[in-house]
């Protein structure tokens, strides 16, 4: 089974399509989404209908939250950006009441954790499921032993919108120093970020996401009950080029964005 892993699309269509398009070449079973589908992009509509209608699920990041509800902890960028997101679904409302229903329904029903095979999918960390980061830099810090006290074995993150692996021996691996694929190992915890679609911060302007490689195989217990057991074999790291001139003029256009919000879209940061 192949399932594509976005995460943080924050309103850019363009890096959205461009992923998209990649997957369907890749032979997937599904796509899921991690979270902050919305937030800092101009195009908040087109993006949520094209997660709900291409993915299997989504979950529930802090900018998502931050506008069906209210930002906090935000700067004033990511604030006024939350507000004129909430604005932007509230005049789609006058114009298709019904698609505007579908949309908030699928925005409200957005869950903060989810249980997928080995895997705890969850926006930001497995003890705060909308807001914690883990930086690379956590790798070795305190904080990584409690975080992996709360994964049995496996784990899926964004939030930082930084691509890589951390292990449970205090290692974060960056794509390329895996050769761009990481090996499960079943006596070994991982929390794996797929990096950020549309908005990528580790110097890299290009779209990222994983293909997510498991094994499934019907065996029957001691009992005699059929059970479906779901092995993690390998997370491919992927990056792409996409039309990143656009999303910055659609952005420098809208008065209500900063026009920082755009710029740094460019240098992936």
């Amino acid at each position: 089974m192949r399932i594509g892993i976005i995460s943080d699309v924050h309103g850019n269509l363009e890096a959205l399509q461009t992923v998209l398009a990649d997957i369907d070449t890749k032979g997937v079973d599904g796509i899921i989404s991690l979270g902050d589908i919305i937030g800092y992009g101009p195009d908040p509509v087109a993006c949520v209908d094209l997660v709900a209608k291409r993915c299997k699920w989504s979950l529930m990041g802090n900018h998502d939250y931050a506008v069906m509800y209210e930002p906090t902890n935000f700067n004033k960028a990511a604030e006024d950006a939350a507000f004129w997101t909430r604005e932007q679904f509230e005049a789609e409302a006058k114009r298709d009441r019904d698609g505007a229903i579908k949309r908030w329904e699928f925005l409200g029903k957005l869950r903060v954790r989810v249980a997928m095979g080995p895997f705890l999918c969850v926006h930001g960390s497995p003890r705060r499921p909308i807001n914690e980061y883990i930086f690379p830099e956590d790798a070795e810090k305190s904080k990584m032993a409690q975080i992996f006290e709360r994964v049995d074995k496996f784990c899926m993150v964004g939030h930082t919108h930084v691509p890589g692996v951390f292990t449970g021996d205090n290692e974060f691996y960056k794509p390329h120093e895996m050769n761009f694929v990481y090996e499960f190992n079943d006596q070994e915890k991982a929390i794996i970020n797929p990096g950020s679609v549309g908005q990528p911060r580790d110097s890299d302007n290009r779209a990222s996401y994983v293909i997510l490689d498991m094994k499934v195989e019907n065996v029957v217990t001691d009992e005699n009950v059929k059970k479906e057991v779901i092995t993690a074999e390998r997370a491919h790291f992927y990056r792409l080029d996409y039309p990143i001139q656009p999303v910055v003029d659609k952005i420098h256009a809208i008065k209500e964005l900063s026009d920082w919000l755009g710029d740094r879209l460019l240098e992936g940061r």
